[in-house]
């Protein structure tokens, strides 16, 4: 996933979607408008460096990257207190979903 100045790993999940939703909903009037847009959910690999590197680093992870199943074992809520992320709490998921 192209960031401009970084990559990442695309995830797509709807399980995590629907629960990003839910989220949202109880937040309504407190959201940012980057917030408002549908999320991209992704890992970030590679962020700051520049364009022509994380072009570099996508291509060559195009050519050998599996697509792979994976599952999500929890959230975790980070605060921005800059220029840090600082931790504020997890949650473990339980059950499975499907079968």
């Amino acid at each position: 996933m192209d960031l401009g100045t970084g990559t990442a790993l695309a995830i797509r999940s709807e399980g995590m979607h629907a629960i990003r939703a839910y989220i949202a909903d109880h937040f309504h009037g407190a959201l940012t408008a980057q917030d408002k847009y549908p999320p991209r959910l992704h890992i970030t690999i590679q962020n700051k460096v520049d364009p022509a590197d994380a072009a570099a680093l996508q291509k060559a992870l195009m050519a050998g990257l599996p697509t792979r199943d994976f599952a999500f074992t929890g959230l975790g809520l980070h605060l921005y207190i800059g220029p840090r992320w600082e931790a504020a709490g997890r949650w473990s998921l339980r059950g499975k979903e499907g079968g």
